[in-house]
């Protein structure tokens, strides 16, 4: 009675290949490096830090201030300038309490900006690219663990903050627990610099001194959790 309805054909022509070249895995990888090579060369050429640290301007002040750092310090860090930098400056400029504020939302920020664009843009072509041992099992790890993981990683900075967030992106962990661990791991580290920029004045102060103290515990210890955790990794990866 019916005659079957003939299944739908991709569509060809021209516009139709240049839209799947476009959205294909690779084309939103290869537009990832071009924006993360575009904001690490304007960081290079221009040093926005250095307006945060020095050249504030002067209307900005108090609430306000701290909000527009915030949103700096975020796009700052997807342009790879490092954090502890920030971090003093945002003790420098205002002080523990609100200095704190500003960076944590800062990082939370920038740390959520770059997940989403290796996620949108790099994830379906670098999870081609995770052959290798350490890469397979650290993808199972954050996958599974990611908060956990996220969380240690964050508390103990053994690895560099872009390249915990891009790892995140590729894994299957999701966005709500990966900015989650990054708040919560962030504060230690993160309050530890901001109060060294407050105090950097007085240089020999107890504050002062307990804070690099912290820093430098800190970043030992993150060096000898990143070394156990990648040696643990290349034990529990099953061998070809």
């Amino acid at each position: 009675m019916f005659d079957p309805v003939p299944a739908a054909r991709p569509a060809s022509g021209p516009v139709p290949r240049l839209s799947r070249a476009l959205l294909s895995p690779w084309s939103r990888l290869s537009l990832l490096v071009v924006v993360l090579l575009g904001a690490a060369s304007t960081m290079l050429l221009f040093e926005p830090q250095r307006l945060l640290a020095s050249g504030w301007p002067p209307e900005l002040t108090g609430g306000a201030a701290a909000m527009v750092f915030g949103l700096a310090y975020g796009a700052l860090t997807v342009a790879f300038v490092p954090r502890p930098l920030l971090n003093i400056a945002a003790g420098a400029l205002f002080g523990a309490q609100t200095g704190l504020a500003a960076a944590l939302a800062g990082t939370v920020l920038g740390a959520g900006v770059s997940f989403m664009l290796g996620r949108v843009l790099g994830q379906d072509a670098l999870r081609t690219l995770l052959r290798g041992r350490l890469l397979t099992a650290a993808d199972g790890v954050l996958s599974r663990h990611g908060f956990r993981s996220v969380l240690a990683l964050r508390l103990f900075p053994g690895v560099p903050f872009a390249a915990a967030n891009y790892c995140a992106a590729t894994s299957r962990m999701g966005a709500p627990p990966f900015l989650l661990a990054t708040g919560l791991g962030s504060i230690p580290n993160t309050a530890a610099y901001v109060i060294a920029g407050s105090e950097a004045a007085s240089p020999t102060s107890p504050v002062f001194l307990a804070a690099m103290g912290f820093i430098v515990l800190s970043g030992l210890g993150g060096a000898l959790v990143a070394w156990r955790r990648r040696h643990r990794l290349g034990r529990d990866t099953p061998k070809d």
